[in-house]
């Protein structure tokens, strides 16, 4: 079976340009392909992993990666998928972000001489002379063509900025530059990201006469319909300073019975035939799988080492042994105490276990919250300063532990 051939097997391929060149090119380690990252925060997260994992699998088969880290095109937002116009980032944010992205991406992807690249789309995009761009690959374009792409249809309603319609053309023409500058052939994507590419891949067409291709993957969907990666708290990130281990491994551990098999199939590195047995396995099981796939991803991420702690964690707590000692922790000060003691919405904001408030009191009242297995009510909301120093384990939900203790 060759790496198109599993990758179909995985449901990792959505769309293709041409699938017998495709095919031909990555089975046989001749795709010089590129993925684009906009650097829209400081941390990648797990929207990002399948395409860093897809980035491995290949690089695994013989072929090249590009890494393209979006410096230029985070100057100007990509509408694909949003209702509303993102917002615009300083460059001092954006160099920022690209900075945390490169260190991210090292565990993912082997970079060196003949091996994958990074490059960042500021370096060109940003040099380009307004006039000079228009004349050079404008004419390429057609406005009809443009207008009826998804990415642009979903906001025509709402009103599409003249900023965000140039989004296209800028995708477009980094997938010229790199063809013309790195050789690169391919592009990959998100499937929200096909109108932008066919566009790349026609201006290469257009401008330099040569075929080049493009291949979407497969969004990460519950069995809802829903993109994964989301908490209630906001987006599963990659950092563990944002997404802790236990958290990351967690976060696997409960996804839907449904959604197993497939999450296994799309984002491990376990074999096929691993998989298959697995599904073979009775009902009684599942929650044996669900840790494997929890293991597998937070290993990927975080390491072993720290996959074996969220293990070690997440057997003791919800085994009842209760030890905390790798438990996502915040550290509180005496500055944070009014006359020796908190209240324990205060805490819930600081350890970023709730966003405001009234939804901590919302919790507290549907009897949603314990302190070290003790269920807390409006009338016992005040957490003491010795209990801090002696480290208190809130319990939100069913699922979600945090440490808090007093430096």
């Amino acid at each position: 079976m060759g790496i198109y051939e599993e990758l179909q097997e995985r449901g990792l391929i959505a769309q293709v340009t041409d699938e017998p060149e495709i095919r031909d090119l990555i089975n046989n380690g001749g795709a010089r392909f590129y993925i684009g990252f906009d650097p829209t925060a400081d941390s990648l997260h797990v929207g990002h992993f399948m395409a860093l994992c897809l980035m491995k699998r290949l690089q695994e088969a013989g072929n090249k990666p590009v890494v393209l880290i979006g410096g230029g095109t985070g100057h100007v937002g990509d509408p694909s998928g949003k209702t509303d116009m993102r917002a615009m980032l300083t460059t001092e944010t954006i160099n920022h972000n690209c900075e945390c992205f490169k260190k991210q991406m090292e565990r993912f992807i082997e970079f060196g001489e003949d091996k994958a690249i990074m490059v960042n789309n500021a370096d060109w995009l940003l040099k380009l002379n307004y006039v000079e761009l228009l004349r050079e690959v404008g004419a390429c374009f057609s406005v009809n063509n443009m207008l009826r792409a998804e990415c642009y249809k979903q906001r025509m309603e709402k009103g599409l900025s003249f900023l965000e319609f140039n989004y296209m053309i800028m995708q477009a023409y980094d997938f010229y530059y790199l063809n013309k500058h790195y050789g690169c052939n391919m592009q990959f994507g998100g499937n929200d990201q096909w109108s932008n590419m066919l566009a790349g891949t026609e201006l290469i067409r257009k401008k330099e006469g040569a075929d080049a291709y493009a291949m979407t993957i497969t969004l990460l969907l519950n069995s809802e319909g829903k993109k994964m990666g989301k908490t209630v708290g906001g987006a599963v990130w990659l950092d563990p300073e944002k997404t802790s281990p236990f958290d990351f491994f967690q976060y696997w551990r409960n996804v839907d019975d449904a959604d197993v098999t497939k999450c296994l199939k799309m984002l491990t590195f376990l074999s096929l035939e691993e998989i298959a047995e697995m599904e073979k396995w009775p009902d009684n099981r599942i929650n044996e799988k669900k840790e494997i796939l929890a293991y597998e991803l937070t290993a990927l991420v975080h390491g072993k080492e720290e996959a074996e702690k969220a293990k070690k964690v997440s057997h003791s707590l919800f085994g009842g042994g209760g030890d905390d000692a790798d438990m996502p922790t915040t550290t509180l000060s005496s500055d944070d105490l009014t006359d020796g003691e908190i209240n324990m919405m205060d805490v819930m904001l600081k350890c970023n276990l709730v966003k405001s408030k009234s939804e901590a009191r919302r919790l507290i009242q549907q009897n949603g919250v314990s302190v070290d297995n003790v269920k807390i009510s409006m009338d016992t909301l005040m957490i003491s300063e010795a209990q801090l120093k002696n480290g208190i384990v809130i319990k939100k939900g069913k699922k979600v532990y945090h440490k808090a203790i007093m430096e």
